[in-house]
């Protein structure tokens, strides 16, 4: 049904919703950080948008899963959080896990160049959460941010405006589960276990994207793809139990 619109339409009333949601739990909040916040989360959307106009969903799924590993380079330069040794394994081995799960590339293109970028805003994103949410309140900061995504992507989209009801239904669960109270729990949290440790869970989305695809619609699991997820969430359960181990 979302494929019905255009992905700036989408995005547009989905931050729009989480933004006056946000707006009416917590008020305006302040400016400057949550601009920013903004700003980088709507340049990954973006260049997420453009890139699938030039290369296939599965390369998109490969690259765009990549930025969790530039999340570790953001957490150095920023918060100089260094790479524990077996975060780094973790990292290698879910690397591996996504390429299996994902398919990996392949040939690069335009498309890639602007998925890539996509990922790097994405990294620096998930960075800066930690870094802002230590010194100011996460509620704070979320208003701003939201309406700095849905503005811009309303004036991409503006001349494709079209908003089927179902689709409506669909930005408004989005709207409020997965952006505005997902965004803020993140930022609650995130700051406690680090951007690093953020990462590895993010790493097993692309497998849990594909579980859900199987119960819910059917598709089919290879065994390249099986072996991917298993790597990936041992990369996982590693790289955090490790963690767990050191702070007790």
């Amino acid at each position: 049904m979302v494929s019905d619109i255009s992905p700036f339409v989408y995005n547009a009333v989905r931050f729009g919703i989480a933004a006056l949601l946000s707006l009416w739990m917590f008020g305006p909040g302040r400016f400057k950080r949550g601009f920013l916040l903004g700003l980088v989360l709507c340049g990954a959307y973006i260049f997420q948008i453009w890139g699938l106009r030039f290369t296939s969903a599965a390369k998109s799924g490969f690259i765009v899963s990549s930025f969790v590993f530039f999340v570790p380079i953001f957490s150095f330069l920023l918060e100089g959080e260094r790479l524990r040794k077996m975060h780094l394994l973790s990292f290698a081995l879910g690397f591996f896990g996504i390429y299996l799960l994902t398919g990996g590339m392949g040939s690069f293109s335009s498309g890639d160049l602007f998925q890539l970028i996509c990922a790097v805003l994405f990294a620096l994103h998930v960075v800066l959460i930690t870094r802002f949410s230590k010194v100011e309140r996460e509620k704070d900061m979320m208003f701003w941010q939201f309406l700095v995504v849905a503005m811009i992507n309303f004036v991409f989209g503006a001349g494709s405006f079209h908003l089927p009801v179902d689709a409506l239904a669909v930005g408004l669960y989005s709207g409020v589960f997965a952006t505005a109270f997902g965004i803020l729990w993140q930022m609650r949290y995130q700051k406690e276990v680090g951007s690093n440790t953020t990462a590895l869970v993010y790493m097993t989305q692309p497998f849990i994207s594909l579980v859900l695809s199987i119960l819910l619609l059917g598709e089919k699991m290879s065994v390249l793809q099986f072996v991917g997820g298993l790597i990936t969430a041992f990369a996982f359960f590693t790289g955090t139990c490790v963690r767990k181990k050191r702070s007790t």
